[in-house]
């Protein structure tokens, strides 16, 4: 059944939105890019939020982490472990951010200053943070985290920059940088856009590991549906700022309700109507023995 309101079990959600809704002023009057929505996210657990360019995802996990643009108006209610992050003030929500709550964005090389070794960018989030630790002690957690994220020789890697490092290797970066100081919740905005297959498979098993190995919630936002059924419990599919299906990956895969849910399912790649389309052309096939009779006029 379709339902664009979310449930809770008796467990203390770890991320619990209510509402949530993102308005900008524009001269034809105000504008929602994300209306009313509800998530829900227990400790460890993994939600996906998946729709078109457009639909409001990345808007959401701007508005949960209080990053909206400052032209946008954001109201409803965020609570992590209970705690209103909606009305709270800036420096206590620089404490939430990058602590509690880390945030991967989906283009390293913007997100990554290229002046800067990686292992100092690194030190500087972690000791955000931390005030009271040394540089030499953030270095231990630099070399730590990215050894976590499977960098190879990251004793010696932590002094390279961002450009000597591959698009896959800059992500695992970011991932090191958001883990660094061990948050309860990590966003992932797009994580593997512009990724080769190969390595997009890499990304989602280092974050499905550090779920896994941490117990760290995680969000996962994007636009396609096999990502999300990789690595995810739970799926909100968006439309134009609009939650317009949530479920478990199992029944939104095999019962989605929605017409625009089944449009997205549609435009997946099927390995298997791919094979069934060229065995029907193959040759000796009777498509294929059909299509050969017509074009030596056999056939009318």
């Amino acid at each position: 059944m379709t339902t664009t309101r979310s449930t809770t079990t008796g467990t203390e959600a770890l991320l619990r939105v209510r509402d949530l809704t993102v308005t900008f002023a524009t001269p034809r009057g105000p504008l929602d890019a994300v209306r009313s929505l509800d998530l829900d996210l227990e400790p460890g657990g993994a939600l996906g939020i998946v729709g078109e360019s457009g639909s409001g995802k990345s808007m959401t996990s701007l508005a949960i982490m209080g990053l909206q643009p400052r032209a946008a108006r954001r109201t409803g209610s965020v609570r992590l472990r209970g705690r209103e992050l909606v009305g709270m003030s800036q420096a206590d929500l620089r404490r939430v951010r990058g602590d509690r709550i880390a945030m991967v964005f989906q283009d390293p090389l913007s997100s990554l200053n290229p002046y800067y070794t990686v292992g100092l960018q690194i030190e500087e989030a972690y000791r955000a943070h931390r005030p009271g630790v040394t540089r030499r002690a953030a270095r231990k957690v630099a070399v730590a985290a990215l050894e976590r994220v499977h960098i190879r020789d990251a004793a010696v890697r932590v002094d390279h920059y961002p450009h000597q490092f591959s698009g896959g290797m800059r992500q695992r970066v970011m991932i090191a940088m958001a883990l660094s100081t061990e948050p309860e919740l990590l966003i992932a905005d797009e994580p593997t856009t512009a990724l080769d297959v190969t390595v997009q498979a890499q990304i989602l098993d280092l974050l499905q590991e550090i779920r896994r190995e941490t117990g760290t919630g995680l969000v996962l936002i994007t636009h396609d549906l096999a990502v999300v059924s990789e690595i995810t419990d739970h799926i909100v599919v968006m439309k134009d700022g609009v939650c317009v299906e949530r479920g478990a990956v199992e029944q939104i895969f095999t019962e989605p309700q929605h017409p625009y849910t089944r449009a997205l399912l549609d435009a997946v790649p099927r390995i298997d109507d791919e094979i069934g389309a060229l065995r029907a052309v193959a040759p000796g096939s009777p498509a294929a023995r059909e299509n050969a009779a017509r074009e030596n006029g056999d056939l009318a």
